[in-house]
């Protein structure tokens, strides 16, 4: 979301997530909170320790490990992954000496084939989306935690699972510990909830966590079914819950304060659904709906669906792709002209490239930086005025930046910004980036 003080806003929030704490929630259940990008739960056992999710890097789940033996003196026997993705996953060598038995479920869909060819883009869309290579003043966090390990040099290793679960619920005692196990889709296709019915502890993991969430994430990737989703937070709801630990940000505690939130959380994502399968309905091209579709100020003010990760505007997108595909219905669009062809014609109307650049330059000074962006990609698409081009652009992606509440999208604007640099510094054309 572009605001004034966007960058602020995103540092003022970031700060709340930065304190490591190591707190007791219930008899043994610790939850460690801004160690890392994620948290973790740890649960003692008779003889061992229960883990859920172990932070992103292996110097972090070392860390955690050491936190571990402090408070209980016992070894990791069990790893709970509640979903894949690394940084829930990256700490887990650190309990290899241990053996422990790692277990995932199986997503409920499988991946596109093929995916792997696309595997080099993807990467570099993810590194600029994390921003990976930018300074902690540049990046400030990524949204909904301290910045990862791998940003700092530090290393993932993640241990491969053991026992991956087909079903949909699995309830089995961890050394002596009753906890149960249930797939609930959602950032993921294979995320996992789980509830220790005895202590009344919910883990939900990503499907929940105090800020708007990345129901589409712009490094790419297949759709985040909403419905899916809004039906996890559903079955969340239904449990007499008097502790919930997310996978980020900070736990909630008490029983009304949990479904009040979970409520709230699921009730903003099916109106923007709901809203915007109606505007499809109604005929209204993804533009028209992102520029017009916003929470209503019940969901705006709550300090947990600020846009500090995801975004609404792309959510409305990934929706009309989801559901209508890239097509927006006017014949116009059918056939459109190439960018360079249409980059030619509007160039000649404008009045030449020159004059093109000259207001891109003005647009710039007067801060209408997405203005400034568009003209500029009109003068690469022609190939018109190249290193001076690439420059304006590569400042109003630094001006915009500023405005913008969403780590990932800050990331990207300050990426993109550098990688443009790079490009003049070798005198290429900056086309793919």
């Amino acid at each position: 979301m572009l605001v004034n003080n966007g960058a602020q806003a995103l540092q003022d929030f970031s700060e709340k997530l930065d304190k490591e704490t190591v707190v007791q929630v219930t008899g043994g259940v610790w939850f460690v909170f801004g160690l890392g990008l994620s948290n973790a739960v740890f649960i003692e056992g008779e003889t061992g320790v229960i883990l859920i999710d172990t932070l992103d890097s292996l110097e972090r789940g070392t860390k955690l490990s050491e936190i571990i033996q402090k408070y209980t003196n016992k070894e990791v026997k069990t790893i709970l992954y509640t979903h894949s993705h690394p940084d829930h996953t990256g700490g887990a060598g650190a309990f290899a000496g241990s053996k422990p038995e790692v277990i995932a479920f199986a997503p409920v869909k499988q991946p596109l084939e093929r995916s792997a060819l696309l595997q080099e883009v993807l990467n570099r869309r993810a590194i600029r989306q994390f921003g990976y290579f930018l300074s902690d003043e540049e990046a400030i966090s990524q949204g909904s935690g301290p910045r990862e390990g791998i940003s700092r040099g530090e290393r993932r290793a993640p241990l491969p699972s053991t026992t991956i679960y087909e079903q949909d619920k699995v309830t089995r005692i961890f050394d002596g510990v009753e906890i149960e196990l249930v797939r609930l889709p959602g950032e993921t296709d294979d995320h996992i909830m789980i509830w220790l019915p005895e202590k009344k502890v919910l883990c939900c993991g990503d499907n929940y966590y105090a800020c708007f969430p990345n129901l589409y994430a712009i490094r790419g990737g297949e759709y985040r079914n909403i419905t899916s989703w809004i039906n996890s937070l559903d079955v969340l709801r239904s449990y007499p819950a008097e502790c919930l630990l997310p996978g980020h940000t900070e736990a909630v505690i008490g029983h009304e304060a949990i479904q009040e939130t979970l409520k709230n959380y699921r009730d903003a994502l099916d109106y923007l659904l709901t809203e915007t399968l109606t505007a499809i309905h109604q005929g209204k091209s993804p533009e028209q709906i992102a520029a017009q579709l916003r929470l209503p100020e019940e969901y705006v003010t709550l300090p947990y669906l600020g846009e500090f990760y995801g975004c609404v505007e792309w959510t409305v997108r990934e929706i009309y792709a989801a559901y209508v595909g890239w097509f927006d219905g006017n014949p116009a669009n059918l056939h459109p002209l190439t960018p360079k062809q249409r980059g030619e014609k509007l160039l000649a109307l404008m009045g030449g490239s020159e004059k093109v650049l000259s207001a891109a330059q003005a647009a710039l000074q007067d801060r209408e930086y997405q203005w400034c962006l568009e003209l500029c990609d009109i003068l690469m698409a022609k190939g018109a005025g190249a290193s001076k081009a690439l420059l304006t652009k590569a400042e109003a992606l630094l001006g915009i930046a500023e405005y913008e509440t969403s780590a990932n999208g800050r990331h990207y604007y300050i990426a993109c910004a550098k990688a443009l640099q790079d490009c003049i510094q070798k005198g290429q054309s900056g086309e793919t980036l």
